[in-house]
């Protein structure tokens, strides 16, 4: 386990940093996730390249939007500038094993780019299945109305994960005004997820940003 994290003590208690074998084998997990949700949604056929392309530009494009961060909260979390909506979108465009894919290896991903680590449950839930629940959108792919209600799901999945980590883990830092560590939690990341979150379904809404993520999905993905 020393090969890819150190641990580290500190005034605030023990947590984990990665090593660069860490580094190296978590960056290696996103191109092997992203070759197995293109084998498992291609089984009866070759790998389509387009996909692969497509899912990793989005990766690429949430990653560069979730570091423009609208509000910045002082614990970790952040809304930011539509980086959710992104690995969403893959779900929509192409199923739930195609999402959930693309967004396991998002959150390996962030994992790699901004690591913060007590334990190996803290960061299931902070990373990687708060993340991949982003990929929740494929279920409502050839539904109406899909984008919102995959959107909706999705965030609502990586909500619940981020309310059970900071219940459970960040319990210690809840201000005593707030005298539960249920409420703190939800009311600390809903504030920063619902935020965006309510941005987001603003935006897609629009008619002019509707029939173009519509037009995408029937033409181009």
């Amino acid at each position: 386990m020393e090969i890819f994290v150190n641990k580290v003590i500190d005034e605030s208690g023990v947590s984990y940093s990665l090593t660069k074998a860490g580094y190296a084998g978590l960056i290696a997990a996103i191109i092997v996730l992203l070759v197995i949700g293109c084998v498992m949604r291609n089984s009866d056929k070759k790998i389509n390249a387009k996909h692969i392309a497509l899912a990793a530009m989005a990766i690429a494009l949430a990653v560069v939007t979730s570091m423009i961060k609208v509000i910045r909260l002082p614990m970790g979390g952040a809304a930011t500038l539509f980086s959710m909506l992104f690995i969403v979108l893959i779900g929509y465009w192409y199923g739930i094993r195609a999402g959930l894919t693309t967004a396991l290896a998002y959150g390996v991903l962030q994992l790699v780019l901004d690591p913060y680590i007590i334990s190996i449950p803290q960061v299931m839930l902070d990373y990687i299945l708060g993340f991949g629940a982003l990929g929740l959108s494929g279920i409502f792919s050839n539904s109406k109305h899909g984008l919102v209600k995959g959107y909706i799901t999705g965030v609502v999945g990586r909500f619940i994960c981020s309310f059970l980590s900071g219940w459970i883990f960040f319990a210690v830092y809840t201000p005593e005004f707030f005298n539960s560590a249920v409420i703190y939690s939800i009311v600390y990341n809903g504030s920063y997820i619902g935020l965006e979150a309510v941005v987001t379904l603003i935006v897609i809404n629009l008619p002019p940003v509707s029939k173009a993520l519509a037009y995408i999905k029937n033409n181009l993905a």
